[in-house]
């Protein structure tokens, strides 16, 4: 079985998030979108909140599963026998920033990265700006899943109004 994972704060997850899920869960029979946790960083959403929020997100597809991870990927990786690493890259400097992690994770272990362009309907959407703009009460409906839309409704109550 060919595993990759998809990894990320996903705090929250995006439009742009679950794209690149879909399009590595039609390439590997199986695709882990891990969470990881990073003790010294609070987030939006707790943990176990974002693990059912993608558990939810992720429902129709069948050879996805969510799982939080804590420490070095390349770690998480050889544990969980996944031979790919699957991001989405959104501009040049993400580029950048993604091909150094990738070379050092290969370095490492041996684990491949897939650089995957997303889709330009979400090229400018990221969690931190999709936050930031519901915080002001802008509408952040189109670059949302609708669960996430529901629990940032919650957070911020003047959302879209």
């Amino acid at each position: 079985m060919r595993r990759a994972v998809c990894p990320g704060s996903y705090d929250p997850a995006t439009n742009g998030h679950l794209d690149i899920i879909e399009r590595a869960s039609r390439l590997f029979d199986e695709v882990v979108v891990a969470v990881g946790v990073n003790k010294n960083k609070k987030g939006l959403f707790e943990i176990e909140e974002r693990l059912e929020i993608l558990r939810e997100i992720t429902a129709k597809l069948p050879n996805v599963r969510v799982d939080s991870w804590e420490g070095l990927l390349v770690d998480y990786c050889r544990d969980n026998d996944i031979v790919a690493v699957a991001k989405g890259l959104r501009s040049v400097s993400d580029f950048d920033y993604e091909l150094q992690m990738a070379q050092m994770n290969r370095e490492l272990t041996g684990v491949e990265t897939l650089l995957m362009a997303n889709n330009p309907a979400y090229g400018f959407v990221s969690s931190s700006l999709v936050k930031e703009v519901a915080a002001l009460g802008g509408d952040i409906e189109p670059f949302v899943p609708p669960t996430v839309y529901e629990r940032l409704s919650e957070k911020f109550p003047k959302l879209g109004r």
